[in-house]
């Protein structure tokens, strides 16, 4: 593990000399790259960098703690014994940073929820997930924006597509993806029966033009009027955009942007985004990585929680953690939930490397 953390520690410090040099300030490819790697270094190397420190300090209380000194010796033991604690926390933060990582972490999210089976019901309930993420986006401090959106006609989105902005945003979202099922009964049930519904969300990385270079020569624009609920015309300017990735059938609309431009700007964003997300698939498949049956990247239709309703309950079923808290959590407070998934893929994975 030493040898692996020297290793990065002058990789670190080698980044930062590069980032200094003129031939690399002036090539904007190149500095995102470094900035990118420094960024992914950074909190490593600032615990390895304690953890010498550390090592370093109870070498120089060991000879102390042998001073003909009875106070000295004393305190030189109490000191010590505080510091083999905290190395021992070091070395176990350091083997979980060490762990292999997903080089998309760091990056923005675009995020598609769809209502699923259900009808009304399904479509209200990817409002309601919509407004969870929002609320949970807020508390982050991160950065929402609608790319797209289509409303129902009795409430919430039949589809809506939009990018969340902050630090590491996909390293605490990636395990969104998948089918939400909701249990209550429907405002539009006059029996009172509870329902069975779905929603559907995808979260993927943002690809920028370092990941996915979008040939423009296989992009078909086509240009329409916006429409509201239920698929009725909004407005009489054709500024909604449709890009279609011709060799792969891959599309990507937008029409929420106060003009065609940047509406065809979220548009490409988007293409670009969903054509990485599905490089990635792709390559997952091929190296034969295991998908993480319990979580992460595995079949995306497949139900992944339960929103009880009548019981304020939440289930995550990939994990089997059941929380008494679904009024809490559709106001944002998804950290109980992400943090026990977050933990549980990180001791899949120190089991792994064992």
């Amino acid at each position: 593990m030493q040898e692996r953390l020297e290793l990065l520690e002058k990789e670190y410090e080698k980044i930062n000399e590069d980032l200094q040099k003129e031939e690399v300030i002036s090539d904007i490819k190149k500095m995102t790259e470094l900035m990118r790697r420094q960024r992914a270094l950074e909190k490593t190397v600032h615990l390895y960098r304690e953890y010498k420190i550390a090592i370093k300090q109870i070498a120089d209380l060991q000879e102390l703690a042998g001073s003909g000194d009875k106070e000295i010796a004393e305190l030189a033991r109490a000191e010590k014994e505080e510091l083999n604690l905290r190395t021992r926390e070091l070395e176990e933060e350091l083997k979980i940073l060490l762990l292999p990582k997903d080089p998309n972490d760091e990056k923005n999210v675009i995020v598609e929820i769809r209502g699923a089976a259900g009808g009304d019901e399904a479509n209200i309930f990817a409002g309601d997930l919509f407004r969870m993420y929002s609320r949970y986006a807020t508390e982050k401090g991160w950065k929402i924006e609608v790319l797209s959106a289509y409303e129902a006609e009795r409430g919430g989105f039949s589809l809506i597509e939009f990018k969340i902005e902050g630090d590491r945003v996909y390293s605490l979202l990636k395990y969104e993806s998948g089918a939400h099922r909701v249990q209550r009964v429907p405002v539009t049930e006059s029996q009172g029966r509870i329902h069975t519904s779905t929603a559907t969300v995808l979260v993927m990385p943002e690809a920028d033009e370092i990941d996915f270079e979008l040939n423009m020569a296989d992009v078909r624009i086509d240009v329409y009027c916006s429409s509201g609920p239920g698929g009725q015309s909004v407005n009489t300017t054709k500024s909604a955009v449709r890009a279609t990735h011709i060799p792969t059938g891959v599309v990507a609309a937008c029409q929420d942007a106060k003009s065609q431009h940047e509406n065809k700007a979220n548009a490409l964003k988007m293409l670009r985004t969903r054509l990485y997300d599905r490089l990635l698939q792709e390559q997952l498949e091929k190296e034969g990585q295991e998908r993480l049956a319990k979580i992460g990247h595995g079949d995306r239709s497949e139900k992944i929680r339960t929103y009880n309703y009548p019981q304020n309950r939440v289930t995550d079923h990939r994990i089997g953690l059941t929380v008494q808290q679904l009024d809490r959590i559709m106001e944002g407070k998804l950290d109980i939930i992400i943090d026990a998934l977050l933990l549980e893929n990180q001791k899949q994975m120190l089991a792994q490397a064992k």
